[in-house]
């Protein structure tokens, strides 16, 4: 089947071209079913590095006889990139370019907003039953999520809510602070290297919380903040993936510095980087203290809309486009004193 998501500015149906679709069909179809122990070995930290040596910086990236055809065949516009196309002259510096997100990612004004950590096809969901948007354990494990020790943050956002950013390989790689506040918490979790093809995701349980990760727990209200309660940002690595790289600059990509504890962050600023290739960001809130835009909720519905998502875990899931900086939701100011 097809696999169709919206196009936010046009509200237009779109059908997605995946890339390596045949291999992670073969990896997860064949490969899972008849040998677990060569596919334990595909999705390992040390395989996941090799391929992605060999597509960034070894035989793909040889074989590319005209770097200028591949920002076609991705679709970049060289006139978003802070670097001239002339110095975008491998397949690493493509993937990891950098743009003019000040002038063309216009972020709103308003404190309250919730931006897009990400260029990426986005998907809500709820931890409550009572939720249109309820989704349990589909995409993730809520608890392994967090890690099986983390109490206090497997508290904080119990039926809350969240969103899924799904990053494809010819999108800008930062990741993008969504809110503005200080960071209370960071810390990994060792896991595999699954696919983030939908694919792939249909077809491993809970695929997000099994991937290696990387946790940030931010809290927004605070002077400056943005008024959203606690929000935790969590960085899931891919196939291919050999690393998330925290490189936070408050101005353009100056003075890189590593997120930690204690930092206060802006929103919409460069936070961190998925080297190379694309990966997946899931952003949770508490209950009840964010609202999401009306269009991307009423896009996971869209008619005449063919999802693998839908397909897959039988509910209606239909992505929406959307750009880093842009508005996904609003901060519902607490009534609790």
């Amino acid at each position: 089947m097809q696999h169709h998501y919206i196009e936010r500015d046009t509200r237009s149906i779109k059908a997605e071209q995946f890339y390596g679709d045949q291999a992670v069909q073969f990896i997860y179809a064949r490969i899972r079913e008849q040998s677990s122990w060569l596919f334990r070995k595909l999705i390992s930290a040390r395989v996941s590095r090799a391929l992605s040596y060999m597509n960034y910086d070894g035989i793909l990236a040889d074989r590319m006889s005209n770097y200028l055809d591949i920002h076609r065949q991705l679709n970049i516009e060289p006139r978003e990139c802070l670097d001239a196309p002339e110095h975008l002259n491998s397949l690493r510096k493509i993937f990891e370019r950098k743009i003019c997100y000040w002038e063309c990612r216009p972020m709103p004004h308003d404190p309250c907003a919730v931006v897009s950590p990400a260029d990426s096809r986005m998907l809500l969901g709820s931890f409550q039953e009572e939720s249109g948007l309820f989704i349990k354990d589909k995409f993730f494990n809520y608890e392994e999520m967090f890690g099986f020790d983390k109490r206090t943050w497997l508290a904080a956002f119990q039926e809350g809510d969240f969103a899924v950013f799904r990053l494809t390989p010819e999108k800008y790689n930062y990741n993008h602070t969504p809110v503005a506040g200080k960071i209370i918490d960071f810390y990994q979790i060792p896991g595999t290297y699954h696919a983030c093809n939908p694919n792939a995701v249909i077809s491993v349980v809970t695929p997000y919380s099994k991937n290696k990760r990387v946790v940030t727990i931010i809290d927004t209200d605070v002077e400056g903040g943005t008024n959203a309660g606690l929000v935790a940002m969590i960085e899931v690595v891919a196939l291919m993936i050999g690393d998330i790289v925290q490189c936070y600059s408050e101005k353009m990509y100056e003075s890189p510095v590593v997120v930690g504890t204690g930092m206060s962050i802006k929103k919409g600023v460069p936070k961190s980087l998925f080297r190379p290739g694309s990966s997946t960001v899931v952003l949770i809130f508490q209950k009840d203290r964010i609202r999401f835009a009306d269009d991307i909720v009423a896009n996971m519905i869209y008619p005449d809309a063919e999802s693998i998502f839908s397909r897959g875990f039988g509910k209606s899931l239909v992505e929406t486009d959307v750009r880093v900086r842009s508005f996904v939701a609003s901060s519902v100011i607490s009534r609790m004193t």
